[in-house]
């Protein structure tokens, strides 16, 4: 019997059939369109899997608004095609609405791609049977295609956590960087806002929710899978003034919004404020706009992660990456078992 070709895909190598699943997206801004991009690109690694990926249905607001989406992808306002999806990929924001929609999907027993963080975050007691159930991808929810949430779901587990800094909020990283730079805090926001890094009104960025979100989801994987949102003390930039920048940068520090969990009097502090650290701190030398985390575990001492935090293309990568894992037969991430003492 002759060899297979090089050139032959995978599976006509090896003569796997191939297999059509059916896909439904959950909006479609700069993140749903950078998916649907994202896997036509990526047909090939598709192909040589022997998966043929068919979309039934993207849900937006306007059907009619014409998009950057490959030929013939169906946009629809109507939910319905849920029922015929083999897996969902969730990119609306917001909580409510979402969770209205995934609902009955989820219990169901098929599984969601989501980078939702406040979702995740805020309705955690609904959505945490179905993560233990594996059911719940959500790489991208915390440092959009920097990938954290992998290793803490995984490696990480077998050394005792001690400590995490991170650094996961763009916007008030470009403010504090305009703000060492000379200008206001008013000044630096209207920047950011022009430039399309912040929303109006700016709250959920500036005021640290966006970070708290994050650091609950990434709290499931070190102290608890019980973690809750409200657990996190949380304190924005919206304070802080040019003279302050100014004070931190002649002791040789810089400010940033940094999101932490401790231990602390016998249990686990977690908080959002902005903080000045020492300007050689690994928070401060990863650039600024990328986001960075510095995880310490008793075995495998500190960790260093940085890399795009935010971004269309950026976190539709960490998306397919999920889907890849799903349709290899990787569980979603996993949360831990009840808190830790």
């Amino acid at each position: 019997m002759p060899s297979p070709t090089p050139n032959q895909p995978l599976h006509a190598q090896h003569q796997v059939p191939v297999r059509e699943i059916t896909l439904g997206l959950l909006g479609c801004g700069s993140v749903g369109t950078a998916f649907l991009q994202l896997l036509e690109r990526r047909r090939q690694v598709f192909d040589d899997m022997g998966v043929r990926i068919r979309v039934t249905g993207v849900l937006v607001r306007d059907a009619a608004r014409p998009r950057d989406v490959p030929a013939g992808t169906p946009l629809t306002e109507s939910p319905d095609f849920l029922n015929e999806c083999s897996v969902v990929v969730e990119v609306m924001g917001g909580t409510s609405r979402p969770l209205e929609l995934l609902r009955p999907y989820l219990r169901s027993g098929r599984p969601v791609i989501t980078a939702n963080k406040a979702l995740l975050a805020e309705c955690w007691d609904e959505l945490r049977p179905y993560a233990l159930a594996g059911q719940l991808y959500y790489e991208a929810s915390v440092m959009a295609g920097t990938p954290v949430i992998g290793p803490m779901s995984t490696v990480l587990r077998a050394s005792t956590f001690q400590r995490l800094q991170a650094v996961v909020n763009g916007t008030c990283n470009f403010i504090l960087t305009c703000m060492e730079e000379g200008h206001t805090y008013a000044a630096a926001l209207a920047e950011a806002q022009a430039l399309g890094y912040a929303e109006d009104p700016p709250t959920l960025d500036v005021g640290g929710f966006d970070s708290a979100h994050k650091l609950a989801v990434l709290a499931r994987f070190c102290v608890g899978g019980d973690f809750a949102y409200d657990q996190i003390a949380v304190q924005g930039i919206e304070a802080l003034t040019p003279e302050l920048v100014r004070a931190a940068a002649q002791r040789g520090e810089r400010y940033k919004l940094v999101a932490e969990l401790r231990r602390e009097d016998g249990g686990w502090h977690a908080s959002v404020s902005p903080q000045a650290l020492p300007a050689d701190h690994a928070l401060c030398t990863a650039g600024a706009s990328r986001n960075a985390m510095v995880y310490e575990g008793e075995e495998c001492g500190p960790l260093f992660f940085a890399g795009g935090g935010a971004g269309g293309m950026v976190t539709a990568s960490a998306m397919v990456g999920d889907l890849l894992d799903w349709l290899i037969g990787f569980p979603g991430h996993v949360p831990l078992h009840g808190l830790e003492g």
